[in-house]
């Protein structure tokens, strides 16, 4: 059985995402944790005048978020039944990424797939806050859903990679798994630095290959330009249902969040994110 986390604030992006995974998973066991964090010290006032046992917001709010849930939970009981899936509802005082990475590890969690914005996030902002800090401390791998994305079976898979990941040490479970119960082409995008590849990185795509051959799978590689610009102009030519990386630390996926470039233009993706986390994590 898979274990996987559900982050909900209970907004309408969330409340996609988790139907994204409903139907992603439909044919497979799993337990979900329907998870909400409240912090209403950092949000209300009345905690900077008023001590919370006083007025009594901690419990107002804890209230809300088990009756939140237990609606949720029962909504989505009544929608999908679907006998193959149970539902843990989870509601704790605590920072969101924070109760994310400590429930994923306590509980051995397969996966954690969440919207990319909450209420109040800004639809043309595709990785918010939350995100990318989960994406970033998360010990299993991550699936971002993008705001009002309409579910399609993975059909094809885009695999951007610089080859300087041992991939045998990866947690690539996730991605073949989903790649085998959809019979998904996986693109392997290579984006070429102008120099041909060394004998680390050949080795590592042989390793690849070998990992994927009994996956439908195909190796392209473009231009030397930055990675962004080379996702998308696949994109552009090639039908994607989900975009998946590896978080390598020091050459690849970091350089999408610190790049002055980067963070200028946003990371725009208009597909679901799979994150897979570094070996080393």
């Amino acid at each position: 059985m898979k274990t996987i986390i559900l982050p909900t604030d209970f907004s309408k992006n969330a409340y996609n995402a988790i139907t994204y995974a409903l139907k992603l998973f439909k044919n497979e066991k799993c337990r979900f944790y329907l998870l909400n964090t409240y912090t209403p010290a950092i949000y209300e006032s009345e905690y900077i005048l008023h001590s919370p046992g006083q007025i009594g917001l901690g419990d107002i709010y804890q209230s809300l978020s088990m009756e939140n849930l237990e609606d949720l939970k029962k909504d989505l009981e009544r929608k999908f039944k679907n006998p193959k899936h149970t539902f843990v509802i989870h509601s704790v005082f605590n920072l969101l990424v924070d109760e994310v990475c400590d429930l994923a590890k306590k509980e051995e969690v397969d996966m954690i797939i969440m919207g990319t914005q909450g209420a109040t996030g800004a639809k043309e902002i595709f990785l918010g806050s939350h995100t990318v800090h989960v994406i970033k401390k998360a010990p299993c791998p991550v699936l971002a859903i993008p705001a009002e994305y309409s579910y399609e079976a993975p059909g094809a898979i885009l695999f951007p990679t610089d080859f300087e990941v041992d991939y045998q040490h990866t947690k690539l479970s996730v991605l073949m798994e989903i790649a085998s119960m959809y019979k998904s082409l996986i693109h392997v995008l290579h984006v070429s630095t102008g120099y041909e590849l060394t004998e680390k990185q050949k080795r590592n795509k042989e390793g690849l290959s070998r990992m994927f051959a009994e996956l439908k799978h195909e190796f392209h590689d473009v231009p030397s330009q930055e990675i962004i610009d080379g996702i998308n102009s696949f994109k552009s030519k090639t039908k994607v249902d989900l975009l998946a990386m590896v978080q390598n630390k020091h050459t690849f996926l970091e350089r999408l969040f610190i790049e002055p470039v980067i963070k200028k233009i946003g990371f725009h993706v208009t597909i679901p994110f799979l994150v897979l986390p570094h070996p080393n994590e």
